[in-house]
């Protein structure tokens, strides 16, 4: 499974990681943002992460 060459098992793995950075700073208030705003990247984070979960587990079967 790619996209132009590209897994998307990675491409979702490194979405993973910049919703969990985002999540890490705005969480200790590095970054201010408002409360709606990072549940809302908690929940795409929850969604992105079970996709690129399964998908690495179907890849292996």
């Amino acid at each position: 499974m790619t996209i132009a060459g590209v897994s998307i098992i990675l491409i979702l793995g490194i979405i993973n990681f910049i919703l969990l950075l985002f999540q890490l700073v705005s969480g200790l208030h590095w970054i201010k943002v408002k409360i709606g705003v990072h549940k809302k990247t908690g929940l795409l984070l929850l969604i992105v992460a079970t996709i690129h979960g399964l998908l690495g587990f179907l890849a292996h079967l």
